[in-house]
């Protein structure tokens, strides 16, 4: 299954010219493309879907639904156990 996830920015960083960043989803880090989201500032929030951030979105949203997702099994599902 594919989610778009909601996860806080932790990290940015240019890589081969694309804007690129490390977010954290609730405990999992992943590298995510944030070339759609110029804007995006470390600390914000973001949905991601396969692998690119795709939506800014407020820090209550984001842990709502990651609670949710974590509740229903979903998070292990798509990411796998946390590092």
């Amino acid at each position: 299954m594919c989610l778009a996830v909601p996860g806080q920015v932790k990290e940015i960083y240019g890589s081969m010219g694309t804007q690129m960043g490390r977010v954290n989803f609730g405990g999992i880090v992943k590298e995510v493309c944030l070339a759609y989201l110029p804007d995006i500032k470390v600390g914000d929030y973001t949905i991601v879907h396969v692998g690119f951030a795709i939506a800014k979105v407020d820090e209550e949203s984001a842990h709502r639904t990651l609670d949710a997702f974590r509740e229903m099994g979903l998070l292990d599902e798509e990411f796998g156990e946390p590092e």
